[in-house]
């Protein structure tokens, strides 16, 4: 066979195997809503946490709490 249709054989056989229908993975049908559902989700339980739970941020003792005499 010459090189030329030899060429063009290969590339016939790459370009059919590309262009092959696959079966949608799980990630394929449901990979956005999963992701948009678990970023709902994360920002769901930081706003309570930051907003209802009344946390204490930044708790340092520095101003606040005075030294006791030493009782020794």
């Amino acid at each position: 066979a010459r090189p030329e249709v030899r060429a063009a054989k290969i590339n016939h056989t790459a370009v059919r195997g590309a262009h092959r229908k696959h079966e949608p993975t799980f990630h394929d049908k449901y990979g956005t809503m999963v992701l948009l559902g678990g970023a709902a989700m994360f920002t769901a339980v930081w706003s309570y946490v930051f907003t209802s739970l009344n946390v204490e941020w930044g708790i340092s003792p520095v101003g606040r709490v005075t030294p006791s005499e030493w009782r020794g």
